[in-house]
């Protein structure tokens, strides 16, 4: 073995882990809109949790990405830890698809159709495959699956190269004097283990010992502890990643780690103790790659097996690992963060919480508006104090969406992801916008309340008609988000012009109660203060609406859509215009539709 044999081998296992990553990241890009989701519907039942995990790490070919993606959600509290164990145990069976997948490379046969399933025979066909979808294609998933392709490609001739290149080691006594080592459980398990922890792939690191078996230089009994010592090692990765975390997202490497030591334990002594009583003759002879990926198989299930029925006692071990006296079993850890950067690694489940944490944004904006409106006829101090921190709290939620945002659109994103994140990034800021007119008509509320103000019968009365249609496009609006409602979303900007269609007919009826002597100066600026927030907060609810509708056809010029299908009387409009017209009459007045508009511009 010369040293270009060496760097042969050094670029084998260079291709091995980009082919691994661009097969990983554009897996996750396929499916990762999906991964949130899936996760969502996981309950308290242990065996869902496991099968979900091996779903999950089977489509994106990663236990560290999904171990680092659960250390994340329960630093963010999205997760508790008692969720996370079914999943790292289904995780670690899902993995193994890898190693039967790099087994084929020792498949041997004068077979014309058994030599094609050689990752050399077909390799090259799946890489032209990927770069015809990826050069000559124009749809985004097309174009992810052929990266999905090429990465795949990638990665078996890196395994190929490694195979190769060490084949002259198979030659050599001082190798062979050097795997002797081997023959001490607790060394192979170190050496297993450190190998993985220097490369973070168990995949990769796997790779290496199927290709050095295929010399025939490893036998059975030097195989198995390197291979338990391979996912201890494997645990590297989640322990880096919990580095700044909380006590509850650190438990989550406690329980990889224990799960894969206590499984090396158990697995290796069962072994031992079976041999010393059957004297197995397998022992010494040569271990294939295809049964490498067997015991890799045959270890995490029976692993999982024995310790799936004390998820619970893993999980106190944990808590005793990793002690914290100021949280309390199923409490939330006070210290999680609105939305951990661990996620970053899977940009599609990432824009997932930025949406769920949206949603909780919008939630909290609408009942801080309803708030603030409830005040201006009955004022309360805890109330107000209330609308003030929430306030507070709104703007705390855009300023960390919009930075964590920004850092998910430099990624890698499909067409999919790329819209919800400029969806995202559009509507965070009218939602903080309509946060702040709840703070300003706490302002217009206080100086009511200070000053004694009262409004006429008849102002009070308009005024209500307004706040119902206020509340009703808020309310619109907000579910229309939350559920992504399309047909909701179409109700905003006809009620939006309802709107204002009462806002300047109010002012009109004010100005004649003045000439008239029937109101003051200053009831007249307060009133004016409530219609202009009023109708900003309209003009907000419209920019949501017209955002939503955009992003399902990003093709689409939507201010010009509105505009024709509002000139041309398509239904679509006119009928929810009339009927927000009817049920928003003014009291005692000729209310006549207003003239239809020129032009829907974004307000601003």
């Amino acid at each position: 073995m010369d040293i270009f044999s060496v760097i042969t081998l050094f670029g084998g296992l260079a291709f091995f882990l980009y082919g691994m990553h661009l097969l990983s990241s554009s897996l996750e890009k396929m499916v990762g809109g999906k991964l949130e989701r899936i996760l969502r519907s996981m309950t308290s039942n242990r065996f869902k949790a496991l099968l979900l995990g091996m779903g999950i790490t089977i489509a994106i070919q990663s236990s560290s990405a999904m171990t680092v993606m659960l250390v994340g959600l329960v630093n963010s509290g999205i997760m508790e830890l008692g969720q996370t164990i079914g999943v790292i145990m289904g995780s670690n069976i899902g993995t193994t698809v890898t190693a039967w997948i790099l087994s084929l490379s020792g498949i041997t046969s004068d077979n014309v159709f058994v030599q094609l399933l050689k990752p050399e025979s077909f390799s090259p066909i799946v890489a032209l495959i990927g770069i015809i979808l990826i050069m000559f294609t124009k749809s985004s998933k097309k174009k992810d699956i052929g990266s999905v392709c090429v990465g795949f490609a990638i990665l078996m001739t890196g395994m190929t190269m490694m195979s190769g290149a060490v084949k002259p080691l198979a030659d050599l006594p001082q190798f062979k004097e050097v795997l002797t080592i081997l023959d001490n459980p607790i060394i192979a398990i170190l050496v297993g283990a450190g190998i993985t922890a220097l490369i973070q792939s168990s995949a990769a690191s796997l790779g290496i010992l199927q290709s050095l078996a295929m010399t025939g230089s490893i036998s059975f009994s030097m195989a198995l502890p390197v291979i338990m010592g391979q996912n201890i090692g494997t645990c590297i990765t989640a322990l880096l990643s919990s580095i700044g975390t909380t006590k509850s997202a650190k438990r989550v490497t406690a329980v990889h780690i224990y799960f894969n030591v206590l499984g090396t334990v158990i697995c290796l002594s069962g072994f031992y103790i079976a041999n010393s009583i059957f004297h197995f003759t397998f022992t010494d002879q040569p271990i294939s790659s295809f049964m490498i990926a067997v015991v890799h198989s045959a270890f995490n299930l029976i692993t999982t097996f024995i310790l799936l029925p004390f998820c619970n006692q893993l999980e106190k071990l944990a808590v005793i690992t990793v002690r914290d006296k100021r949280l309390k079993p199923g409490k939330q850890d006070p210290h999680a963060v609105l939305l951990d950067e661990r996620l970053l690694l899977s940009p599609s489940f990432a824009i997932a919480e930025c949406r769920n944490a949206t949603t909780k944004m919008a939630d909290l904006v609408r009942d801080t508006i309803l708030d603030a409106i409830g005040l201006l006829s009955h004022f309360d101090s805890a109330t107000a104090e209330k609308i003030e921190k929430n306030e507070e709290t709104i703007d705390q939620y855009e300023d960390k969406l919009g930075s964590y945002l920004v850092k998910i659109s430099s990624k890698n994103l499909s067409t999919s992801d790329s819209n919800d994140v400029s969806q995202l990034l559009h509507t965070i800021g009218d939602f903080e916008r309509i946060g702040d007119h709840a703070v300003n008509l706490l302002r217009v509320a206080r100086e009511i309340h200070d000053k004694d103000l009262k409004f006429s019968e008849k102002a009070q009365q308009e005024l209500e008609v307004f706040t119902g249609a206020i509340i009703e496009i808020l309310n619109i609006t907000t579910d229309a988000f939350v559920e992504n409602n399309l047909q909701l979303a179409y109700e905003v900007e006809p009620l939006e012009q309802v709107i204002d269609s009462l806002k300047v007919e109010l002012k009109n009826r004010h100005i004649r109660r003045l000439q008239e002597g029937k109101c003051t100066i200053e009831l007249g600026f307060v009133l004016s203060d409530i219609l202009n927030n009023f109708e900003r907060v309209s003009d907000h609810c419209s920019n949501i609406a017209v955002c939503l509708i955009q992003i399902k056809d990003s093709t689409m010029d939507t201010h010009g859509y509105l505009n024709e299908i509002k000139t041309s009387g398509d239904p679509r409009f006119t009928g929810y215009y009339n009927r927000f017209t009817s049920k928003y009459t003014l009291p005692e007045s000729h209310h006549k539709k207003a003239p239809q508009p020129q032009e829907v511009p974004l307000k601003s």
